[in-house]
């Protein structure tokens, strides 16, 4: 992967969200703001797809919609950390952290690479509190990529 998969600014702390959409788009905005999604709604619209499949809740807060798009140009990961949680479809209640993975169409094993890296350390309590715990987005970032990013 040439570009980094997490930087600053495309983590949004204390997000308000109204709904899973709301959340999902807000972070797709980042990501369309950073050159990564070339088409904010196509991007959307291919979430959304992934999303009817199955929901992509996780125990322990967290929303981890992801796809694979035409519209994404380098393989991604934007994160929020809500300020109250929205119902993603997991059994155990609410999402406060959500993981946006975005890859590109023929990007298949960075998609799995990532989804699988992610969820190793997501079971974790500790790491998902010190994300919620973080103070702004750069040590959000700083924690993914130390802690999740392939080395």
């Amino acid at each position: 992967m040439s570009a980094a998969l997490i930087t600053p600014d495309l983590v949004a702390v204390d997000l308000v969200v109204t709904d899973r959409d709301d959340a999902t788009r807000q972070l797709i905005d980042l990501l369309a703001a950073a050159g990564r999604v070339t088409d904010a709604a196509g991007f959307q619209t291919d979430v959304r797809a992934r999303e009817t499949q199955m929901a992509t809740g996780m125990p322990g807060g967290i929303g981890l919609p992801h796809a694979r798009s035409e519209h994404v140009t380098a393989p991604s990961l934007a994160v929020g950390t809500l300020r109250d949680g929205v119902d993603w479809g997991a059994p155990d209640g609410p999402a406060r952290l959500v993981f946006l993975i975005a890859a590109p169409a023929g990007g298949d094993a960075d998609n799995l690479t990532i989804l699988a890296a992610l969820a190793r350390r997501l079971v974790h309590e500790s790491f998902r509190t010190a994300l919620l715990e973080a103070p702004d987005a750069g040590t959000v970032a700083d924690i993914v990529t130390r802690e999740v990013v392939p080395s």
